[in-house]
């Protein structure tokens, strides 16, 4: 019987030993994995904050895009209609020109700069028809008309030397570029026009920017 006790207490000692060292091998186990746990979790971090949702690349440059498109349009100028110009017109021959002159100015009053290039539409009232004005054929580069500042063209007209006859001019029709509405002013120059067969010199009109060239 005491050979039986010290055996059970003999194997007793030995399974607790067996339980210690089981114990001590998975308290070891989970701390080699918690070390690896916790840089996982940390590494995903830093690469969450690398990617910043306030600096998406793809947003900036659409709001660079924009920004862009914007400054394009604000230096754009449209084109100058007939209802933002103030159009008058007066005589402006020089003593010893063989054709008489009229010139014609746009003033800017639309609150706005635009554009205007070309020739503008040129008809003379006369009480024998409407003569239309024939293009000079000069280089028409656009101008920036900015609002309140004018530009003008001139009107080229032969001199009507028979002593009174010819086609008396009743009034002046003009149409801004690339506009179809018109203005109707009075005629500030010379009174009429010589009667020809076709041969003479034609009514001439400038493109703008023209106002003092000749003929």
């Amino acid at each position: 019987m005491r050979l039986s006790k010290l055996t059970i207490a003999s194997l007793a000692v030995v399974a607790g030993l067996s339980l210690t060292a089981c114990q001590n091998d998975d308290a070891a186990t989970g701390q080699d994995d918690s070390p690896a746990s916790s840089s996982s979790s940390t590494g995903s971090s830093s690469g969450g904050s690398d990617q910043d949702p306030a600096k998406d690349p793809a947003k900036d440059s659409a709001k660079d895009s924009a920004g862009e498109s914007s400054d394009q349009v604000q230096n754009t100028a449209g084109t100058c209609r007939t209802d933002e110009l103030e159009v008058t017109a007066q005589d402006s021959t020089i003593g010893g020109d063989e054709n008489r002159s009229v010139a014609v100015t746009f003033t800017n009053g639309g609150g706005r700069d635009c554009s205007i290039a070309g020739f503008a539409g040129v008809d003379l009232k006369t009480n024998a028809g409407t003569v239309s004005a024939e293009r000079t054929g000069e280089p028409a580069p656009a101008t920036i008309l900015k609002d309140g500042t004018s530009i003008s063209f001139h009107i080229s007209c032969p001199a009507n030397d028979t002593g009174g006859s010819g086609a008396r001019i009743t009034g002046l029709v003009v149409t801004p570029p690339n506009e179809t509405k018109s203005v109707t002013l009075d005629w500030p120059g010379a009174a009429s026009l010589p009667v020809t067969d076709g041969s003479g010199s034609p009514v001439r009109v400038g493109p703008i920017g023209s106002a003092g060239q000749g003929g």
